[in-house]
């Protein structure tokens, strides 16, 4: 009875001691990688859905989302080669005189590196300005940084299609 006690207790000892596998048959390499996949994919989400409220805010004039979304440092370049700090693009922003009767984005890109994400995008818009129809398309790059407040938009660059 005691040999059985002593060879059961070494099994028990043996059994804590070899790679541990979840009932789902996975290492915990294995699911540590799913975690790091799932998290990535989440992240992705969250950039493309910061990429949509940008042209939401943009096509409403809206101010706020620049306000929470774009980190302090934030350098922008517009089509014309015009650099707007965080600063001058609420301004901007805020006194738009266009009237957009739609504005998409598209084709939208996420490069995550550790902490960096780098989105770009395709916007499509259409709309009135000083009392002209516009329609125009750009390509649009911009690069955030996560940190404490999540996701900080910290630069972009705008550059117009042709046509």
């Amino acid at each position: 009875m005691k040999r059985a006690s002593v060879l059961l207790l070494f099994l028990i000892t043996l059994g804590s001691c070899l790679p541990a596998r979840a009932q789902d048959g996975l290492t915990d390499q294995q699911r540590v990688m799913r975690e790091q996949l799932a998290q990535q994919e989440m992240q992705r989400q969250e950039l493309e859905n910061l990429e949509k409220e940008t042209v939401r805010a943009l096509q409403q004039n809206s101010s706020t989302f620049f306000q929470r979304v774009y980190g302090e440092d934030f350098l922008g370049t517009l089509p014309s080669g015009q650099i707007l700090d965080k600063a001058g693009l609420i301004a901007s922003v805020q006194r738009a005189d266009s009237q957009y009767s739609s504005f998409i984005v598209s084709d939208i890109r996420v490069r995550l590196y550790q902490s960096t994400a780098v989105v770009s995008g395709l916007w499509s818009a259409r709309g009135t300005r000083a009392g002209h129809n516009f329609s125009r398309q750009s390509r649009v790059i911009h690069v955030y940084i996560y940190g404490l407040s999540g996701w900080k938009a910290v630069a972009s660059q705008e550059t117009l299609l042709p046509g």
